[in-house]
Formats: structure tokens, sequence, C-alpha cells
């Protein structure tokens, strides 16, 4: 893809390279000839996107290590001379931020610290593009979408750990790398939620139903009236992508924040996302399920992207119908073909519609 021929040859580490969105943008960056360094805690499972296509095998360096270990982290970092770096790991649940609080914050909001703390040391240029969350914001249920600018907060502890970040990001920002000719550049990202295939994360959505329907069973859906910012992962990580081209090239991108959100067209209900999936994979089901807990969970999250549109010239290029179409092929070939993987395919299918739909030099 002539946009993103700008990684090729380049040494990109990647954090929570063996995630979803990690291990997509891992395959995504191999595939535009990036040397790859990727680090992760977790040893995967058989079935995780980045072990089904033998991502191990395709990147550059692929490593064990906990980014809540600073000596060792900046060992790395030292050692490989990235000129790029993704910051993508995380615990990324907010059910699961409540059940385990300080493994949260430690992951999410010193783990970033490190990752900052680390490329004081490195001696060469580095771009790096952190990922936060749209969480990160203060959430007042309100329908005009949050802007960069808007109030951070957060209630649960998830979106309080990366709150936090952003406030360590900051003061990084001012007080080490705030000169305009620093060889550390730093950008924010902040995307809601993300969807396709090879995600299998406990308490989303998605992976619930299909793993239920790969079983032939009913799928348990609650909170059918929540709206979320439905966007492809690949949509998002175009955005990433653009983003780290734009902030190593142009020295006025440094210390900016971007949302990376869907059109207005791709805010749906939970309810009508399973419904629509029923449209591209018949012989499914599910029942609702109302229950009462004590976490508290947004029922509307919605971001302005227009700061994107009009800086990085980023926007999303799949409507609902396509978007929902990328993911349901994906489950429904791994599930009623043997486990078939066409990740790389939907890759490929992606870029041709990108170059189409969108105009960047």
């Amino acid at each position: 893809m002539k946009s993103l021929i700008f990684f090729k040859n380049k040494k990109v580490l990647v954090t929570g390279h063996t995630g979803f969105k990690g291990s997509w943008l891992s395959l995504w960056l191999s595939s535009l000839g990036a040397k790859v360094v990727g680090i992760s805690i977790d040893n995967q499972s058989k079935n995780s996107h980045f072990t089904i296509n033998s991502l191990g095998n395709k990147i550059y360096r692929d490593i064990r290590s906990d980014v809540r270990n600073l000596q060792k982290l900046k060992k790395i970092i030292l050692k490989h001379k990235p000129d790029i770096i993704f910051h993508l790991a995380a615990q990324s649940l907010v059910k699961k931020s409540y059940n385990d609080p300080v493994k949260t914050f430690t992951s999410n909001s010193v783990g970033t610290l490190n990752i900052l703390e680390s490329l004081r040391f490195l001696k060469k240029r580095c771009t790096a593009i952190i990922i936060t969350s749209d969480k990160s914001y203060k959430n007042l249920e309100i329908s005009r979408g949050y802007k960069e600018n808007d109030l951070l907060g957060g209630k649960d502890p998830y979106s309080a750990s990366k709150a936090s970040a952003e406030l360590i990001i900051q003061s990084y920002i001012d007080s080490f790398f705030s000169k305009k000719n620093s060889k550390i550049r730093v950008g924010v990202a902040r995307a809601g939620n993300v969807i396709g295939g090879g995600d299998w994360s406990k308490d989303r959505l998605i992976p619930d139903c299909v793993k239920a329907w790969g079983k032939n069973k009913k799928a348990i859906i609650r909170n059918p009236k929540s709206t979320r910012p439905w966007q492809h992962v690949l949509e998002v990580l175009f955005g990433y992508l653009i983003f780290a081209k734009k902030l190593s090239n142009n020295s006025n991108f440094h210390g900016e924040v971007f949302n990376f959100g869907p059109s207005k067209n791709n805010n749906f209900t939970v309810i009508q996302l399973v419904k629509k999936i029923n449209k591209f994979w018949k012989k499914i089901s599910w029942k609702i399920k109302n229950e009462k807990d004590n976490m508290v969970e947004s029922k509307l999250l919605k971001l302005n992207s227009g700061k994107a549109r009009k800086l990085l010239k980023w926007k999303t290029v799949l409507n609902f119908d396509e978007t929902i179409y990328f993911v349901s092929d994906w489950y429904k070939n791994y599930f009623l073909k043997n486990k078939k993987i066409i990740s790389e395919k939907q890759l490929k299918k992606f870029e041709k519609i990108l170059e189409k739909r969108i105009n960047l030099k």
C-alpha cells in the first residue's frame, strides 16, 4: 500500500503484540515490510489470533516480558533501538478491573510510565504512539461526541487507570520531551470499542456470542439498548499507522491527542448489532438477560474524530454492513470451515477498499 510504504524496513516495537489489536497490527506491519519487535506478557492460547496466524514466525522478534518490569523493558528498548513504538499492552476489560484493580492500574498506568521512562535513555529518534481509550474521558453521557480537549475522568478502575496514564504522558512530554528538536516524539490515540475476527476476550459482546454460536448455543445478550462506537479493528489501526507516519515526519504533531471513532452512521445499539450479524450468519440465536450489579457501565460512548479527519486525513471507510460482514465472515470461516483463517485475506481486501475510498499521499 503506497501510503504506508513509510514502514518498510522500519524497526517497530509493539507492546501487547499477542493481543487482539496488537496481533492485527503486527500482521499488518509485517506485511508492509517492517521489522516488528513484539513484547507481551502472555503465552497465548491455541486459538488466539496471534497463534493461529503463526505471527511468532513472521515478526522480527517475539519477546515475553511484562511492561510493569522497568528494568527489563528498558533493556529491551535500548537493545533494539526502535524507530517507532506502538504501546498497546494493557488490562483492557472494565469488568476485570473491578476484580483486580491493582493489576489494572499497574498495567495501564505504571506500564505506560515505564515506556516513557525507558525512552528517556534512548539516544536516537523514536516516535511513540501510546494507545489509551475513549473511557479516559469523564463520561457525562453526552451525545455530541467527546473532543480531545474534554475533561478526563473515570469512575471504574479501568477508566481511571487510562485517565491516569494520560496525566503521566503529558507530564513526561512537558518535563522531558518538550523541545521542538526532541529526539523522542509522543502521540496519544484514543479509540472506542473495536470489533473484528480473532477476538476471544471474555465478557465482550461479539466474542461471547460467537463462542456460543460455535457450539450451536444461544448467546446471552446483556444491556441490549447500550450504544457503542462500533468500528472494525483495521479502521482504528489504520489511524494509528497514519498518526505514527505524520508524527515521525512532522514535529508539530508532537504531544497531540487524536480520537479515532466511527462515523455517526455506525452508532448502533447492542441488539441492532446482533441482528445485523444474523443477516450474514444464519441459524444463530440469542436471549436477553437483564441483570443488575454494582459495576458502572456507560450506556453512551461516542467520540468526535473531526480533528483526525482534518489533520491526519483519516476517516472510517467501511459502512456498518461492511463492518459486520468482515466480522461475521471471519468467525464463520473459523467455526464452519474447519478453522479456516482469513486474516491476511481480509487485510488485503481492506487495503484495496482504502485505496479506493481515501486520498492519502
